[in-house]
C-alpha cells in the first residue's frame, strides 16, 4: 500500500492564538510517499499521522475498502488527514495490488 502526502494546510491564525512556540514541527513534505507492507506503519512516517490512518490502512491491507458506501472514486483508497489541528497533512492511501491489476 502506498501512502502519499498530498497537501498540507497551515493555520497561522490558530497557531498565533493557541499554540506555544515550538522549534520542530512536521517533517512530512508534500509528494512524499511511504510503502506500508501488510498494513504496518512504514519507516519514517510520523506516529501521530499513523494513528490517524492506521485503521484505514489495515482495512485496505485486508482487502476491504469502499468506505462510507462510495466515498472515494477508487474504492481501494482513502484520503485521510493527520490530527494536527494547526498544520494538517492530507494523505492518499491506495492499494498497490489493485493498481497492478489495472495495468495488466
Amino acid at each position: 500500500m502506498r501512502i502519499t502526502a498530498m497537501r498540507q494546510t497551515v493555520y497561522d491564525d490558530l497557531m498565533a492564538r493557541y499554540e506555544n512556540p515550538i522549534e520542530h514541527t512536521c517533517d512530512i513534505t508534500v509528494g512524499q510517499s511511504f510503502i506500508s507492507v501488510d498494513g504496518k506503519c512504514p519507516p519514517g512516517l510520523c506516529s501521530s499521522a499513523w494513528e490517524s490512518m492506521r485503521t484505514f490502512v489495515e482495512a485496505l491491507a485486508r482487502g476491504e475498502g469502499n468506505f462510507y458506501d462510495g466515498w472515494m472514486q477508487n474504492p481501494h483508497s482513502a484520503m485521510i488527514s493527520c490530527n494536527d489541528g494547526f498544520r494538517p497533512v492530507s494523505f492518499y492511501l491506495e492499494t498497490l495490488d489493485h493498481l497492478d491489476n489495472l495495468e495488466k
